[in-house]
């Protein structure tokens, strides 16, 4: 902090060099003179020619000030605030590493067009992608630039928990172990009818027992069921009709036992999985979670639906390999089926963006969402990096 400013905190000059500070009339280095005029834009009888001089500053020696990592935060911090950004300043603005990650993801998402076309253009704002996701929801761009921004995005798919070269030996050699270590919980489920658990239309509660050898129809399309967004929304069970290919294997694991059931979780393929997670049986679901060939799109799904038992979500929940992936934990919170203490744990991993999202959502719990808007409030406010007006 300049000497000079640390004097007008104190009070300490008199009104006349209040009034030339506030015109910018100080022999004092640009900075110094940017962070005085800010300062006095809270001065009941200085703030409006305050105002006028910052708007009017030097556009040259204002970047020059701006671009600079260690500028005063509160110049910063009154540059970016959407009713005294100028223009000029903006691509500075964007590049300065002090105007923290988060801004940027506001600013994506909910500035005009002027700023949107700004971060466009900005190198630092096109290589987060945190930042380009929250661009993609801007209702101001065009569908050019949507299309543009997903081609850009689809280089780098989420890749999958499985390494793609593993083997059947390894996955046959991860089944022994696992086995051998639930064999009593194992035990325990052998003769008991095999259950589809959870919601069949969006709403309705309950469980499905299948005997085995007499399957019914499955109410819901399984690879539809579990289907979710790229943003991670929870899908919406609706009846529709079933292809005879899920029929059939719907029908093949109802006649399973539940040894033959964990055989599958770990061997079978991505439609098996997608019914298995749902079966009754919580030693079957902790296989599926623990099959080497389960990928991270099949997790992201899973901490989504809301079709699943409360013990998936705690056993995803519990794992550091599947919460090493940010959209888990974020589905997870997003999904009015997560148990709240869990949610309570993982609202405040979430970015600015996700937690601005959540304080509108009728769906999750009024505690996660009070949490929501606090932390949106905390991580949006003033900060070390920037205090924001």
């Amino acid at each position: 902090m300049s000497k000079i400013l640390d004097q007008i905190k104190s009070n300490a000059v008199p009104m006349g060099v209040l009034r030339s500070a506030a015109r910018g009339a100080l022999p004092v280095p640009p900075g110094e003179m940017l962070e005085v005029m800010v300062y006095l834009t809270q001065n009941p009888v200085f703030a409006q020619e305050a105002r006028m001089t910052l708007a009017s500053w030097d556009v040259l020696a204002t970047v020059e000030v701006v671009s600079d990592r260690a500028a005063p935060p509160e110049v910063l911090g009154y540059y970016w605030t959407e009713s005294n950004r100028r223009s000029a300043l903006m691509p500075a603005l964007i590049e300065n590493t002090a105007i923290s990650e988060n801004l940027l993801i506001e600013a994506a998402a909910t500035g005009r067009r002027e700023i949107v076309s700004l971060l466009l253009s900005s190198p630092r704002a096109r290589s987060s992608e945190a930042v380009v996701a929250a661009l993609c929801t801007n209702p101001t761009l065009t569908p050019e630039e949507l299309k543009e921004l997903q081609r850009a995005e689809e280089p780098a798919p989420p890749a999958p928990v499985e390494v793609p070269t593993a083997n059947e030996d390894e996955v046959a050699a991860a089944l022994h172990a696992w086995h051998h270590a639930h064999a009593d919980e194992i035990a325990a489920e052998e003769g008991k009818p095999f259950e589809l658990v959870g919601s069949n239309e969006d709403g309705e509660k309950g469980s499905d027992a299948v005997p085995p050898g007499n399957a019914p129809e499955p109410a819901v399309d399984v690879s539809a069921t579990l289907a979710v967004t790229a943003l991670g929304a929870a899908p919406r069970l609706k009846p529709v009709k079933v292809d005879p290919q899920n029929q059939s294997l719907l029908q093949r694991i109802g006649k399973m036992n539940a040894a033959e059931r964990v055989k599958a979780a770990f061997n079978g393929n991505r439609d098996e999985r997608m019914i298995l997670i749902r079966d009754g049986a919580k030693v079957v679901q902790n296989a599926v979670l623990a099959s080497p060939k389960l990928t991270e799109p099949e997790v992201e799904s899973y901490a989504s639906a809301r079709n699943v038992s409360e013990n998936v979500l705690r056993e995803i929940a519990r794992s550091r390999r599947f919460m090493k992936n940010y959209n888990v934990g974020r589905n997870l919170v997003h999904n009015p089926k997560c148990p709240l203490d869990i949610s309570l744990s993982l609202v405040r991993n979430l970015m600015v963006y996700d937690l601005k999202s959540l304080r509108h959502s009728k769906e999750i719990p009024d505690t996660i969402r009070r949490l929501a808007s606090e932390l949106y409030r905390e991580k949006t406010g003033p900060t070390k990096e920037v205090k924001r007006k």
